[in-house]
């Protein structure tokens, strides 16, 4: 995998907190219990204006992902974009993602690159 040509688009607006991606990314590359290839933030809970209550989950790569070279290299997705059971996460080239990014038109998304 060419360094820089791919990443994740990750569409935080609909992120359910379910943690497959940390969950898959960890057996998939048989990461010890201190370890994480990616990690679920939480941010909130805060009440809005109008009453209700905001909750948000926010998946972010760490230095230890990769990617999934090894799936990829093999023509698989990298693990927790295959196990994102809310389909937040897609995987393709720098381009690809900016041009998803920018279609969608909203602030709550990230492109992360390695």
């Amino acid at each position: 995998m060419e360094k820089g040509k791919y990443g994740l688009f990750i569409d935080y607006e609909f992120c359910s907190g379910c943690k497959a991606c940390v969950t898959a990314c960890k057996m998939e590359h048989g990461m010890e219990p201190q370890d994480f290839g990616i990690v679920l933030l939480q941010d909130g809970p805060r009440e809005c204006t109008d009453g209700v209550w905001e909750y948000n989950y926010l998946p972010m790569p760490t230095h230890l992902c990769d990617l999934c070279a090894d799936r990829v290299a093999a023509g698989k997705l990298p693990s927790c974009v295959h196990h994102c059971q809310d389909a937040v996460m897609v995987y393709g080239t720098v381009e690809e993602l900016a041009r998803k990014a920018a279609e969608a038109g909203k602030s709550d998304v990230a492109i992360y690159v390695r």
